[in-house]
């Protein structure tokens, strides 16, 4: 019979920090959504503010927004219309 070896320990990479530095809120959406618009501008030939060794603009972009580099607003939602109150039926 086969010895059983015990089972090392898992060894997983680094979970890639999900958040725009600074952000009070740590909003995994709008990281995402300042990525994807700066993806967008890296398309359009927009110039990278981090130099890496591979040529995905969309990595490139995640770093960047990762890094805090690429600058954001934080659009207020709309305030919800006033309910219209019904008159009592007599």
């Amino acid at each position: 019979m086969a010895e059983k070896k015990p089972a090392a320990p898992e060894t997983r990479p680094a979970e890639p920090v999900s958040a725009i530095p600074e952000d009070p809120e740590q909003s995994v959406y709008r990281f995402i959504t300042v990525a994807a618009k700066r993806a967008r501008q890296l398309q359009a030939g927009a110039r990278p503010k981090v130099q890496m060794p591979g040529r995905k603009l969309t990595r490139m972009a995640l770093e960047e927004t990762r890094r805090g580099l690429v600058p954001y607003t934080d659009v207020p939602a709309p305030a919800p219309p006033p309910e219209e109150e019904e008159a009592p039926e007599q």
